[in-house]
């Protein structure tokens, strides 16, 4: 599945969008828009994809990220009771073009620009998710705007980051290349617990699947199968420490049809086999 595009329609009276999601599972796909973004998970857990990263989410979660950089949360499925989060989106140039170019915006504007790449605030932000979500409830659209640069001034402040989608091929494409790479990504995110087709991915590209592997591997830096063991070794990794599952049941919802592939390119990526990792990580609780 590729990433969809999402077009976002700003009201004509407000200077970003504020809204709150409450599902029994986040409904939206891997996806990209022009918009900058900031999301807080208030409840619910599982993964979240943010261009090449993934990583676990839980309540608390809160990350901030750029223009046209794909992402989505995906719930778990023994995930009780609703997801609910609360995404700001914003263009850059909200208040104006030169608004952030000022100086006393220096920091701001820094944190803005490393969105590109996905920050996540892993510091206290109980006073900033108190502001998140009183800016979701505020009516008065100019104390909003006040809130909103409230919060942004607090999160450039902040010292407990984590950049998340750390490959910076991305920065060296053209806007058609992005979004070829993009889809292909988003073909992966969507399907690697299950078959991936090489054919399918090179097909999304609209390449040959020769000259797909070729792009494909001076883009990344990475075989397609690479790219493809690394999402699925990541979500062994999260299943074998947070789950009671069997080593075996892992390995096939990781997406490996045959388990001496999965212990082989386990070893070779993680330097451990499963069942050594899983028992080192319960050694040091």
């Amino acid at each position: 599945m590729k990433p969809a595009f999402e077009s976002i329609n700003a009201s004509v009276d407000s200077a970003f969008i504020v809204r709150k999601f409450t599902e029994k599972k986040f409904s939206a796909p891997y996806h990209f828009h022009p918009e900058l973004e900031l999301t807080l998970i208030l409840k619910g857990k599982g993964k979240r994809y943010v261009g090449s990263h993934t990583d676990d989410y839980f309540p608390g979660d809160l990350v901030l990220i750029g223009p046209n950089l794909p992402h989505c949360w995906k719930t778990d499925e023994d995930a009780v009771g609703n997801s609910v989060s609360i995404v700001v989106q914003f263009n850059k140039d909200f208040l104006g073009e030169d608004f952030f170019k000022r100086p006393e915006m220096n920091t701001a504007l820094e944190l803005l620009n490393k969105s590109n790449h996905g920050i996540q605030f892993k510091g206290g932000n109980a006073e900033i998710e108190k502001r998140i979500v009183s800016l979701f409830a505020e009516n008065d659209s100019f104390k909003k705007i006040i809130l909103f640069l409230d919060i942004l001034h607090g999160l450039s402040k902040e010292k407990k980051i984590k950049i998340l989608d750390k490959q910076n091929y991305d920065t060296a494409l053209s806007k058609s290349e992005k979004q070829r790479i993009n889809e292909v990504i988003g073909y992966v995110v969507e399907n690697f617990q299950d078959s991936i087709s090489l054919k399918e991915a090179a097909s999304i590209a609209n390449m040959t699947i020769h000259a797909f592997c070729k792009y494909f591997k001076r883009v990344t830096r990475k075989t397609f199968m690479e790219a493809v063991n690394d999402y699925r070794i990541d979500f062994a990794t999260k299943q074998l420490v947070n789950t009671h599952k069997t080593i075996s049941e892992i390995g096939f919802d990781s997406g490996f049809n045959d388990l001496s592939n999965f212990y082989k390119t386990f070893k070779r990526k993680i330097k451990y086999s499963p069942m050594v990792y899983r028992n080192m990580f319960f050694q040091q609780e």
